[in-house]
């Protein structure tokens, strides 16, 4: 899986949604974060004309979390916090069948942070497992299941973990998705060791073209916008 989210992009997506107040262009100056009209202790810094803060500050400030595997970095924050005044809330249609006392109980988008965090550790490895059949795939090194053996192992606990994390709907609901994206993703190591097998030629760009493939690509993109916005979002890729 290719989708890769960086602290830059993190940073630019938060700044979209939290409108922020800064004081004093000159760096040797004390500098105020304000964040929905409250005053912070966040640090600042100015680097030509530019204010940067730093994630883990902000993370703290904004009553959130930040987690992180290999090149990937999600700042997850809680919505309606009552330590942000005045907060954003999000409201999402409930059944008519269900209170709507129910409502942030059972209907919260947010991942849990146990859940992201394993979650996270899920993509990684499943993303490490992608990059091992794809370079044997392109290099001609001889497929077998041994030889990807490790990371299908690997990919087994994590999502066993992922499980045993998920403790709200949302996380529930994401770890279909993660359970999904490892079963297309022990069938085509499985199509490509088989083709092995039978001494089949595969050809260098083979899973170029292979629509299984390309569904566990653009899940795997869903799955990463999910892990940074640090809520479910539904997605047929996944499916």
């Amino acid at each position: 899986m290719t989708g890769k989210t960086s602290v830059a992009s993190c940073l630019v997506a938060l700044f979209l949604i939290i409108p922020t107040v800064l004081f004093s262009q000159n760096s040797t100056q004390k500098h105020t974060l304000i964040i929905n009209g409250r005053s912070t202790e966040v640090p600042l810094i100015q680097v030509h004309g530019h204010a940067y803060v730093g994630l883990e500050a902000l993370a703290d400030a904004l009553k959130g979390s930040l987690s992180s595997s290999g090149k990937m970095i999600a700042l997850s924050v809680p919505v309606g916090s009552a330590n942000n005044a005045p907060a954003a809330t999000v409201t999402t249609p409930l059944p008519a069948s269900r209170p709507a006392s129910d409502q942030a109980a059972s209907w919260s988008p947010a991942f849990s942070r146990g859940f992201l965090n394993a979650g996270i550790e899920q993509m990684s490895t499943l993303r490490e497992w992608h990059t091992a059949l794809e370079t044997a795939i392109q290099s001609g090194i001889p497929l077998s299941a041994g030889l990807l053996a490790p990371y299908r192992a690997k990919a087994t606990t994590n999502l066993h973990f992922a499980s045993v994390a998920a403790s709200t709907p949302s996380d529930r609901d994401a770890y279909q998705l993660l359970n999904n994206e490892f079963q297309n993703m022990a069938k085509l190591s499985d199509k490509y060791v088989n083709l092995r097998a039978s001494l089949t030629y595969i050809a260098p760009d083979a899973l170029q073209n292979d629509d299984l493939n390309k569904r566990i690509i653009a899940c795997g993109r869903a799955l990463g916008a999910m892990a940074a916005a640090g809520q479910f979002s539904d997605d047929g890729s996944c499916h």
